[in-house]
């Protein structure tokens, strides 16, 4: 969906992220987890990550990406190492703006991702989420994502109640 010759002005276009995205990716996240009830304890709302996503993916194994149109953040998601698991990474922080959803963009992040993923030498990934963001998790068992019993890795969240993860 990345924007190109021939696309209207303002389709969305999908690119790494930048530290001036800071702040509307970090207001998204919170909006988004409110929205769905997730601001309690061990919900990824609290990671300190999330004021300054942009230094968390800058590592040779990781990346974030934005969705953009016309210069306003709609959304965004990465992949990084799962703490604890080194062949395993995880799909992190993909959170989109209500007008963004349902337009194929969270599908997009997610291929990148996982293309990443396997560039990187990563041999599994691994994601949280919650029971309730029913939309999301439709994405992740299209992209062929299993569901688990059991969280892994060291991710602090402990307020999620659905685990999925893949072979690379």
């Amino acid at each position: 969906m990345s924007a190109s010759i021939g696309e209207p002005p303002g389709s969305p276009l999908v690119r790494p992220i930048a530290p001036r995205d800071d702040a509307a990716l970090a207001a998204i996240i919170r909006a988004t987890m409110t929205e769905f009830g997730a601001t309690g304890p061990g919900q990824s709302i609290h990671d300190a990550e999330v004021d300054h996503l942009s230094e968390s993916y800058r590592s040779p194994r990781a990346a974030y990406w934005v969705v953009d149109r016309a210069g306003a953040v709609l959304g965004g998601g990465g992949i990084g190492p799962l703490a604890g698991e080194p062949d395993t990474c995880e799909l992190r922080k993909m959170y989109f703006l209500p007008a963004a959803r349902g337009l194929g963009l969270g599908r997009e992040i997610a291929e990148r991702a996982l293309r990443f993923a396997r560039a990187a030498g990563y041999r599994r990934c691994y994601l949280e989420t919650l029971e309730r963001m029913t939309r999301a998790r439709a994405l992740y068992e299209k992209l062929g994502f299993a569901r688990t019993d059991a969280p892994r890795g060291k991710t602090g969240h402990f307020g999620c109640d659905a685990w999925y993860e893949m072979d690379l």
